[in-house]
């Protein structure tokens, strides 16, 4: 009996299928033990306290434009840390830790798409240093902040994170509801700042258009 060659059904365009751990194992693997978790849960609190005009204070995202070096990353979050303490009575600061660039085309796409930043795009182990840094920078209790691009990403890391920001030049967009929708942190557009969605239950029902609206002061997402 001649076997006769099954042809390549996919890869065409693409250099190798690799498989991508769960978000359950991730969680499981590095879990949010009870100090960071008190973090997070104050520092959200206090962002709908300062956003809803019950707290005077400011909210400050404060960090690196993305971050490629954990160990440089952590250096800096220790020095933030300290300051964030002496001015915390006039600012609620977050460090910005975001882990993904929103290109398209070219360039670096960020430590968690290519953590080796040497093309070879080890995608789970990139989640586990983005999820490790979060943790270790919330250990601090400084709380962090991450980009939402996809409703991929959060589902690994929006446990730990207290301010969320929706991808540039997809505040309107119909997936940006469920970008927000695995978190519970307050989220916004980091582009128009004016972007809401009237209620977060929006984002968590079954498919449908995304209830955005313009206002006319910054708003962001409910928690």
């Amino acid at each position: 009996m001649t076997l006769t060659a099954v042809p390549a059904l996919d890869e065409h365009r693409t250099t190798r299928i690799s498989p991508l751990l769960s978000p359950s194992l991730l969680r499981h693997e590095l879990p949010v033990d009870a100090a960071v978790g008190d973090t997070v849960t104050r520092s959200r609190a206090e962002a709908v306290d300062i956003l809803d005009g019950r707290d005077d204070r400011l909210i400050v995202v404060v960090g690196p434009c993305s971050i490629h070096d954990p160990d440089a990353a952590m250096d800096y979050a220790h020095r933030l840390a300290a300051q964030a303490e002496r001015v915390s009575g006039e600012l609620r600061v977050v460090m910005r830790t975001y882990f993904e660039k929103p290109r398209s085309t070219v360039g670096w796409k960020g430590l968690i798409n290519d953590p080796g930043l040497d093309g070879t795009y080890d995608v789970n182990r990139g989640l586990r240093t983005a999820r490790r840094l979060l943790l270790d920078v919330t250990a601090l209790g400084l709380p962090v902040g991450c980009e939402f691009l996809d409703p991929i990403t959060p589902q690994f890391l929006a446990d730990i994170v207290s301010w969320g920001a929706i991808a540039p030049a997809r505040p309107r967009a119909r997936s940006t509801a469920s970008c927000a929708a695995p978190s519970r942190c307050r989220s916004g557009s980091r582009t128009r700042p004016t972007v809401t969605c009237r209620s977060r239950s929006t984002a968590c029902a079954p498919p449908g258009p995304a209830t955005c609206s313009w206002a006319s002061t910054p708003t962001a997402w409910p928690p």
